[in-house]
């Protein structure tokens, strides 16, 4: 009789695992899952099972890195999850590219840190460059601002969308090449795009955004509610 009860909590104990709603992160150009381990952190204190991928950011086209997180997504859920995803930088342009030509059926509410949805001037800048292309690999020198450049061609979003950028930058050479307000790498007005739900700026960094406990809460804030907190700057 105890092992009959045993084998009915083990089973109660995986059906309600494999229901949990499941966060796919993925970073940003030139970074790992590393850089995401804090958010990673957080979301697993609030009960959400986390997938908190690695993929080559420097050395595939988006549209091949976007086949290779398509892969990684379908091997670790199944048709009955919720997957909700949260991006930074280069990330939500994957995703973008991903949901107009493999979309993920099953898909939630996603959150995009500093996305580069209208391109980046530093690429257009400096995209050229030798040097530019060894640090960041193909998928950088697609990041451009041109209107009939790769990201541009992406259109609307069609998902239920909140996307938090920064106005802060430490690095003032990139800056000066960035109109209006940055965040070192992207412009504020670069980070919308049409279709978005909520839009928050606040006073952080380009690389480090994701690590600001004010981000993290509007995180989670957007994936239970789909809305973000007011204030925290």
């Amino acid at each position: 009789m105890i092992c009959i009860r045993l084998s009915i909590i083990l089973i109660f104990s995986m059906t309600v695992l494999e229901a949990a709603e499941k966060v796919v992160l993925l970073h940003g150009l030139a970074r790992t899952s590393k850089s995401m381990h804090t958010l990673e952190a957080t979301l697993q204190q609030e009960g959400y099972v986390v997938l908190n991928m690695d993929y080559p950011s420097r050395k595939h086209t988006i549209q091949r890195l976007s086949s290779i997180v398509k892969g990684y997504i379908d091997s670790q859920s199944t048709e009955e999850d919720t997957l909700h995803v949260v991006t930074h930088s280069m990330g939500g342009i994957i995703l973008r590219y991903l949901q107009l030509h493999d979309p993920i059926d099953n898909l939630g509410r996603v959150v995009m840190l500093s996305p580069p949805n209208k391109g980046s001037e530093v690429v257009d800048k400096l995209g050229d460059l030798t040097v530019f292309e060894w640090i960041n690999g193909p998928a950088g020198s697609q990041l451009g601002t041109e209107p009939d450049g790769f990201v541009r061609s992406l259109g609307d979003v069609d998902f239920e969308l909140g996307i938090i950028t920064g106005d802060r930058s430490i690095n003032l050479v990139l800056s000066m090449l960035i109109p209006g307000k940055d965040d070192g790498k992207v412009s504020v007005e670069s980070a919308k795009v049409s279709g978005m739900k909520a839009f928050k700026v606040i006073h952080a960094t380009h690389p480090f955004i994701m690590k600001k406990a004010c981000v993290q809460r509007d995180v989670i804030s957007f994936l239970r509610n789909g809305i973000f907190h007011a204030g925290d700057a």
